[in-house]
């Protein structure tokens, strides 16, 4: 199956998604600065924005003349998008791998899952792609087996994606580790907030 050949007439998420604020504490002089994820859609197209704008903020409230004032009291992550691109690294490669145990012959590329993420839900994804690509050899042919049979890949794409999280095989992006090794170096707390499952939390 062509993975290229697949795309949706869906509305795009617009680039100009806020990707990082700086709001002042009602406490002090002191600024929060709040990563705050976007569709990983959008982040393909630019996977080290995020991390360049907070570390760019950071060092310069760090290099100030006002040290003292200016320096963050916290820096609040989301986890998904923003840690770790969990989507391309992590549920993408998951799928992938899911698919090669079950030898469906299908691999999702990078731009391909792009286009898949506008559809929400993991097997509404694959429901998706295999009614517009067609569907395996492998695959049942009545509706109701088709959906048992999309749970069941589901279902491992989860294991395999929870042993990813398990292992500590997801790299975190680009200037993430150098950033918290300086915010903790200047005693500056920092934290995870998400949404996600406790243990899907990287």
């Amino acid at each position: 199956m062509a993975s290229t050949a697949f795309s949706l007439s869906l509305p795009t998420f617009p680039s100009s998604s806020s990707t990082v604020k700086a709001k002042p504490s009602i406490f002090s002089h002191h600024l929060l600065f709040i990563a705050k994820n976007v569709p990983s859609s959008s982040l393909f197209s630019s996977s080290t924005r995020i991390t360049k704008q907070i570390r760019t903020a950071f060092k310069i409230k760090c290099s100030s003349a006002s040290f003292s004032n200016t320096l963050p009291s916290a820096l609040l992550f989301d986890c998904d998008g923003v840690l770790v691109d969990t989507e391309k690294d992590g549920h993408r490669v998951s799928f992938n791998d899911t698919f090669n145990e079950k030898e469906l012959g299908v691999t999702w590329d990078v731009d391909l899952y792009g286009e898949l993420l506008k559809i929400g839900g993991g097997k509404e994804r694959m429901t998706a792609y295999f009614n517009k690509t067609g569907w395996p050899d492998k695959a049942p042919k009545s509706e109701e087996e088709r959906k048992e049979f999309i749970a069941s890949l589901h279902k491992r794409k989860t294991e395999l994606f929870m042993a990813l999280i398990e292992n500590r095989l997801l790299p975190l992006r680009p200037g993430v580790a150098e950033l918290i090794d300086q915010a903790l170096g200047e005693g500056v707390k920092v934290a995870v907030c998400s949404t996600s499952n406790e243990k899907a939390v990287c």
